[in-house]
């Protein structure tokens, strides 16, 4: 009864170190990857966004050229009478002569502002697409990051538990042995044992796949060493979900680019309905026959292009343009309705995870904790089996992983908040177990 007790001794002063699996990591001197580091670095390296940037840059070089004249045609004439070999014949007949000119397309007055502005528009939509791909990369980093770190903590726990575990098969094997026990409790805590380590293998397989899209979204080689997260600790929220909503509503790239693609569209009627205008057309010659007997001719000419298929061409183009444009707006409308929807739901969980983390701090993780450390004792002096023991120690194993779930899910939610305002809303409070 005395090893017995020891033991109990043991584990009870494991219980009072703290909750299960809540001792502080290294800090972030010591290796660890901080996230606003990392957010920095896939800014800066992430292949998806320098090419949404490329894309940008790309299409900044197009409204000059759209905008500018279209190249002038020079032309050279040639009449012979009497010979096909060049210039001859040009002093045999009046009718031979060498004729220089140049000729000018011009769009109808506004065309070419117009397509400038439409061009202008683009390059907007692809601007706000650039920010649209940054912050769909740097969410996605948040929450594989906080997945990691969620994965790491939660190791420690279960070999933290392993150790109480084995602890509990040393007193059921000593209680066993003094003939107060059976096998059977020795053998159940060695499986517990066992299903831990499966766990702790099982989340080694998957941070090791989180760890591949990580060093993808941060543009490293997947060669190179694993990250070693900061330990995950609550962030609290300040805006209100109506300054959330007025922020997102503002600042988001999407309900930006969906609302430029609507004043896009209004620029393609405008040019649909320039389109009904004739483009013109100046040229210039000038002729040159026998020097010696006349002087040069010099001719102007203004044509037009007449658009005379309106039917088939022009009112079809403006019927396009103003379907293009109701389309735009329902696409914005869309956007903003599914900004909102989304940013509640984020919203909601962010508000509910800090009262169940509240729930878990102050009650359940408690009450597990105690009834933990009176059912050592009662199972000593024989008040207790060892299955309600071991009920007791699933309790709180259980309970600690939620706990680190629901804070890993809290902080996800921010960062889908942060993606949807373009708010930094990530402020500890030090509210951690």
């Amino acid at each position: 009864m005395k090893c017995i007790s020891v033991s109990m001794l043991a584990v009870m002063s494991f219980l009072w170190a703290g909750p299960i699996g809540s001792a502080q990591q290294q800090n972030a001197s010591d290796g660890m990857a901080r996230l606003a580091d990392l957010l920095a670095e896939a800014e800066r390296n992430n292949p998806q966004i320098q090419s949404a940037r490329q894309e940008w840059r790309s299409m900044q070089q197009v409204p000059t050229q759209v905008s500018t004249l279209p190249d002038p045609q020079v032309s050279l004439q040639q009449v012979n009478v009497g010979s096909p070999r060049p210039f001859a014949g040009f002093t045999n007949s009046d009718f031979a002569y060498l004729g220089l000119g140049i000729s000018q397309d011009i769009p109808y007055p506004g065309k070419l502002r117009l397509r400038r502005e439409l061009a202008n528009k683009d390059a907007e939509v692809a601007e706000q697409k650039v920010e649209v791909v940054r912050r769909a990369i740097l969410s996605g980093l948040k929450m594989t990051y906080f997945r990691i770190a969620f994965l790491a903590k939660q190791n420690a726990i279960l070999e933290s538990d392993r150790e109480l575990l084995q602890q509990m098969e040393q007193a059921a094997e000593v209680k066993y042995r003094s003939g107060m026990g059976n096998q059977q409790e020795v053998l159940q805590a060695q499986l517990e044992q066992t299903k831990l380590l499966r766990e702790v293998s099982a989340n080694h397989l998957e941070e090791e796949k989180l760890q591949a899209g990580l060093k993808q979204l941060l543009g490293r080689a997947q060669t190179s060493p694993d990250l070693v997260t900061e330990e995950i600790s609550e962030s609290s929220l300040i805006h209100s979900y109506e300054e959330l909503q007025s922020a997102a509503q503002s600042n988001n790239p999407q309900i930006s680019a969906a609302q430029k693609s609507v004043d896009r569209q209004e620029v393609a009627i405008q040019i649909a309905k320039k389109d009904f205008y004739p483009d013109f057309n100046a040229q210039f010659m000038w002729q040159r026959t026998d020097p010696t007997q006349f002087r040069a001719y010099y001719q102007f000419t203004i044509g037009a292009r007449i658009p005379i298929h309106r039917k088939q061409k022009q009112q079809p183009e403006l019927a396009q343009a103003e379907i293009d444009k109701r389309r735009a707006q329902s696409e914005l409308e869309a956007e903003s309705q599914e900004l909102s929807s989304a940013l509640r739901k984020q919203y909601v969980a962010v508000e509910r995870s800090a009262e169940l983390l509240k729930i878990y701090r102050e009650g359940l993780l408690p009450q597990a904790k105690a009834e933990l450390q009176a059912g050592f004792p009662a199972y000593e002096s024989n008040r207790q089996d060892f299955q309600a023991l071991l009920a007791s120690f699933r309790d709180l194993l259980k309970l600690d992983e939620e706990y680190w779930q629901t804070l890993s899910e809290r902080e996800t939610a921010i960062g889908q908040i942060e993606e949807l305002t373009g708010l930094s809303l990530r402020q500890n409070t030090g509210g951690q177990k």
